[in-house]
């Protein structure tokens, strides 16, 4: 029996001794229970308080157990409802739980097969509940509306995935480690026509190299000598959704093949199987690593590389986007101080504030979260402070650049160089992301980098940029 025996049950039996019978036992057994003579009446108590579970009789006077049902289904939340009835045949069986029925019981019957019937209603109704709750959840944390976008790059960002959410095209989700990748791979799902399918996710560098086939692909049982049964690997868990695929730069040659394979003809085979296996999938890949640099050296697929890169999303950098900065720390702190105990209203003071907008965040967005989270267990009431942070955020204070620079007796046009060096070094060597943060088109910003190229001796190339995250 289940020790989830608060719920509510309304009894519709329109036989007076049946009705107190029911009633009695489903008391004693720790409900919360109603009873009533007609469906007309059930159907009203069921209107005015919300049951978890109706237990009806079929045939009654005026207004039959079907009609109950119906009138039950085309409730909002409708409870769950099982039928009892004298009048046993297959027929009706199927005619009830075509029109919502959960279960049939037929007289005579033991009470406790009611009560094992009662509690698997009971119990598939909250599992049910819990599922559409955690959907609800997962659905709410991954709208558009609940990234953080203050910065036009982000709001480009989001702009891209509302634009390609309802695609099947691969797409390749590039930038720093801890930019937040995933949440953008998750909101590509959660915002497409998949979204009541599977979100699967795998670490491709977490995986040991010799088992990343397996895993993706699955196997048959003795493909190899731990393979003791049959497994599916994370492509047909993904079937009719998403896979996500994180760290792909780290996929050894070899599987980069199968994976393209994969791609080509939406098809996977196991380890150890005979025939190909139709799968449904879109996929998203994510990587840090530079993939062209790659491209270059051989270790990546040229081929792959195309396939994935449909749609490129490149993620910036939160030094590069401080107008997100604080509005991301409420954010996480909203959520922070909801989960202690008792919830708190946690907030940041002027000088945090200043800090964490001075800091070069290394780490990006999860650094960030981090460095909340420990602010949030040393505080003392709801006032995040600066001594707070960590000694690495406390004192990475803003340098007087123009100072140094005049005591350095710095030329305009040195002073113009040494800033764009140290911007286009901020942006880890990306001349797209450096051009727009300096307020230059590429071309101007590849004119001026030939110039001190050719001013340093060093070797030019061709300024025309050839690709956009360059």
């Amino acid at each position: 029996m289940s020790t989830e025996r608060a719920a509510s049950i309304l009894v519709v039996e329109d036989d007076e001794a049946m009705r107190d019978l029911l009633a009695e036992e489903l008391e004693d057994a720790g409900f919360d229970v109603e009873a009533t003579g007609g469906a007309s009446s059930g159907l009203e108590r069921a209107r005015a308080r919300r049951f978890d579970l109706i237990i009806t009789d079929l045939r009654m006077p005026e207004m039959d157990g079907f009609d109950l049902i119906r009138g039950v289904m085309a409730m909002p939340e409708p409870p769950h409802l099982v039928m009892i009835t004298a009048f046993g045949s297959i027929e009706t069986a199927i005619r009830a739980v075509k029109l919502g029925a959960y279960d049939y019981i037929t007289k005579p019957f033991e009470i406790e097969e009611l009560l094992l019937v009662a509690d698997k209603a009971l119990g598939e109704r909250s599992l049910r509940s819990k599922v559409a709750r955690l959907q609800r959840e997962v659905e709410e944390r991954f709208g558009l509306g609940n990234i953080i976008a203050k910065s036009q790059s982000m709001r480009d960002v989001i702009a891209m995935v509302q634009r390609i959410a309802s695609s099947t095209a691969s797409v390749l989700v590039t930038g720093e480690s801890g930019t937040g990748k995933e949440l953008i791979a998750r909101a590509i799902h959660y915002n497409s026509t998949r979204t009541n399918g599977p979100f699967v996710g795998v670490n491709l560098a977490a995986v040991p190299e010799g088992l990343i086939e397996s895993e993706l692909f699955g196997h048959k049982k003795g493909a190899f000598t731990d393979a003791r049964a049959d497994r599916n690997g994370l492509f047909v868990e993904a079937d009719g959704g998403t896979i996500f695929l994180d760290e792909i730069g780290e996929l050894a040659l070899p599987l980069q093949a199968k994976l393209l394979r994969v791609l080509q003809e939406h098809e996977v085979r196991p380890l150890g199987a005979t025939k190909n296996q139709r799968v449904d999938v879109r996929v998203v890949a994510a990587t840090n690593k530079k993939l062209e640099e790659m491209l270059a050296d051989g270790s990546f697929r040229e081929d792959l590389y195309y396939r994935l890169n449909v749609i490129l999303i490149d993620l910036p950098p939160l030094r590069s986007r401080p107008e997100d900065i604080v509005p991301l720390a409420e954010h996480v702190l909203e959520n922070l101080g909801a989960r202690q105990h008792p919830p708190r209203r946690m907030r940041l003071s002027p000088e945090a504030q200043q800090l964490l907008l001075a800091y070069h965040w290394p780490g990006n967005v999860r650094e960030l979260m981090n460095v909340l989270e420990r602010g949030v267990a040393l505080c003392q009431g709801e006032l995040i402070a600066d001594d707070d942070l960590p000694p690495q955020v406390r004192e990475k204070r803003p340098s007087d650049f123009l100072g140094a620079a005049v005591a350095r007796r710095m030329t305009l046009a040195e002073l113009e160089r040494e800033f764009i060096e140290r911007v286009l070094e901020d942006e880890a060597g990306n001349k797209t992301r450096a051009a727009q943060r300096l307020g230059l088109d590429r071309k101007t910003l590849y004119r001026k980098l030939d110039e001190y190229a050719k001013a340093s001796g060093v070797p030019t190339r061709p300024s025309a940029p050839s690709t956009e995250g360059e």
